[in-house]
């Protein structure tokens, strides 16, 4: 296995932070382990990870108040997130949030299991992961969640990539608002639909000029105007 992918290791109890530190050192990979994840997060921008396992149950940060994070505030680094969880009731939550993992695995699990389901989300970012689709001088790596404007490199957030990449596969189609909080943020969302505004703006003004493309239809939802 190639060394270069970095992966965070995110799980409070001693014994399976160590056992899969070593299985994944032994695989091949690299591997910065961590108790918490308020450490995790101080050195992500400088140390980027391919790949977090992150266990659910943290002391401090929760693993799901650090998914919603990392998703919302790094989501432009592009790493995938495999939940390790003990208890099926932290599966259907997870499941029914929709915040953004890519996978769960199950506690006990087994060393042939995780090394697997590591391996199958590496691939998957190597795989395709220059494959863009292009509006205007927009260019977007859905693979790796990439966007450039101009050649050069724009940071969104995880939520932002998503609404621009569903605005541009549907472009001069109206969307919703209900289609953009289902497809977004998930159908258990209770939130307002106020968020989506803020979420545009902020998408806008990181687009630059061609932030104008995105427009609003009064009462319904938002377009990305065809040129």
């Amino acid at each position: 296995m190639d060394n270069k992918y970095l992966i965070y290791n995110v799980e409070d109890d001693e014994n399976i932070r160590d056992l899969i530190h070593y299985t994944l050192t032994r695989e091949g990979y690299l591997v910065r382990s961590f108790e918490n994840g308020e450490d995790c997060l101080k050195v992500i921008e400088d140390d980027k990870p391919a790949l977090i396992l992150l266990d659910i149950m943290l002391p401090g940060i929760d693993g799901i108040t650090l998914l919603k994070q990392l998703r919302s505030e790094y989501g432009y680094l592009n790493f995938k997130i495999i939940m390790v969880t003990a208890k099926a009731g932290e599966i259907n939550m997870l499941n029914g949030l929709n915040l953004g993992a890519d996978d769960y695995i199950t506690k006990p699990f087994s060393i042939l299991e995780l090394i697997a389901r590591v391996s199958a989300h590496i691939r998957g970012l190597s795989t395709n992961s220059k494959q863009a689709f292009e509006f205007s001088k927009i260019k977007i790596y859905p693979k790796s969640r990439e966007v450039k404007v101009e050649n050069s490199q724009v940071k969104l957030t995880y939520i932002e990539f998503e609404l621009l990449k569903l605005l541009l596969t549907h472009i001069g189609e109206v969307i919703d608002r209900s289609r953009i909080l289902n497809e977004i943020w998930g159908t258990d969302y209770y939130g307002e639909s106020r968020t989506i505004d803020i979420h545009i703006k902020n998408l806008r003004v990181k687009l630059g000029k061609y932030g104008d493309s995105i427009v609003s239809i009064r009462g319904v939802g938002y377009m990305m105007k065809a040129e």
